[in-house]
């Protein structure tokens, strides 16, 4: 039977998202433009070799332009479009694919900058013939050469720095740069324990390479949820993801109880696409606990950071109880009093103490229920 959801491709909280980081880019890529040209400026001036013909205003107008315009085309779409074809094609044919689409853009981005000083200089509008025809010479000047080695080499720093992003976590890459767990220290964290439902079943339906791609499939559309949330993916083990968050982006606008809902909706958008390619929509229960655990950086092959404590085991346990208590999402009561700012139509329903497995005490649990 088919699955029709009730989802909005792009909510509020993603939009707020790709525009933010949008935002950033566009004051990224403008500073650096302004940087590089006053160093060219400052050094031809230096060197005696600007004449008095240059014209200071039109020359800062135009590369405002240039900046702001490859800050938006790159900010909104090219860089998105490169960032998917990173991630979902092979690295030779994403390559080409990235390298086409910025070469497209640079002559975009190009045309306006030297349609407008070159309209400015003749002083006609910027339709007239003369001024496109030393816009097609522009393009085989050494000038937009220069310039479009070096900007293709700031679009690919800036899609390894999201992708470096993306693979460690909001925050974390900076967390490896400035050492902040080259020493092992205490911190409270958010753990959620998300795992899906009939795992062993789905497996053996579908076959080892198809429930691998399922699998694949199944967790790279959740991360969406996960960066949107400022979750960080600690560890992927077999058919379970662990995800972390800092208390502070956890408990924002109830991040945390909102990555759950939001890796439903988008498993319920992608649905019809799981039930064409593996005849099964993944379903998923999870649990979630906060608690101190020792963090620290780990190993000397392969670096990473580690978290050790008892509330992952505890949050492991919730999210096991999830069957028996036949809910998809479990909390403690504990995690539940802190985390009062819910998503907008969620409400918590109190489920009373029960006995985790392997542990002596009984624990408080909730579940959240959505309008």
């Amino acid at each position: 039977m088919a699955i029709k959801p009730n989802f909005e491709r792009y909510n509020t909280r993603q939009l707020l998202f790709y525009t933010r980081r949008a935002f950033w880019i566009l004051i990224a890529w403008v500073i650096i433009s302004n940087i590089m040209f006053f160093y060219e400026y400052i050094t031809l001036k230096s060197n005696g070799v600007l004449s008095s013909s240059y014209d200071f205003y039109s020359a800062v107008m135009a590369n405002l332009i240039v900046a702001i315009s490859a800050g938006l085309i790159g900010g909104i779409v090219t860089v998105n479009l490169m960032e998917r074809w990173l991630r979902r094609l092979v690295f030779w044919k994403a390559l080409l694919y990235l390298i086409i689409a910025y070469t497209f853009t640079a002559f975009l981005v190009g045309s306006f900058g030297s349609i407008y000083i070159t309209s400015e200089d003749l002083g006609v509008p910027f339709y007239s013939w003369e001024v496109l025809q030393q816009t097609l010479y522009f393009f085989g000047s050494w000038l937009f050469i220069k310039n479009y080695i070096i900007w293709l080499f700031i679009v690919l720093v800036t899609l390894i720095v999201l992708m470096v992003n993306d693979k460690y976590g909001p925050g974390v890459f900076p967390d490896y740069l400035i050492g902040r767990y080259f020493r092992p220290k205490h911190e409270r964290r958010i753990f959620m324990f998300a795992d899906i439902k009939n795992a062993t079943g789905i497996a053996e339906r579908l076959g080892e390479e198809k429930y691998f791609n399922f699998l694949k499939d199944f967790f790279r559309h959740i991360a969406t949820a996960i960066v949107q949330t400022r979750g960080e993916v600690y560890q992927y083990v077999g058919d379970e993801v662990v995800v972390s968050w800092k208390m502070k982006w956890g408990l924002k606008r109830g991040n945390t109880v909102q990555c759950f809902y939001s890796m439903k909706k988008i498993i319920a958008y992608k649905a019809p696409k799981y039930l064409k390619k593996y005849g099964v929509v993944p379903e998923f229960k999870v649990g979630l606990h906060y608690g101190t655990v020792m963090v620290g950086e780990i190993g000397q092959i392969k670096r990473d950071i580690a978290f050790s404590g008892d509330v992952l085991n505890t949050t492991s346990r919730i999210q096991a109880m999830c069957n028996e208590l036949d809910v998809e999402i479990l909390a403690s009561k504990q995690f539940a009093d802190i985390a009062y700012k819910l998503p907008k139509g969620v409400t918590k329903k109190e489920l009373g103490k029960e006995k985790l497995r392997g542990k002596s005490e009984e624990i408080e649990l909730v579940t959240y229920l959505k309008k």
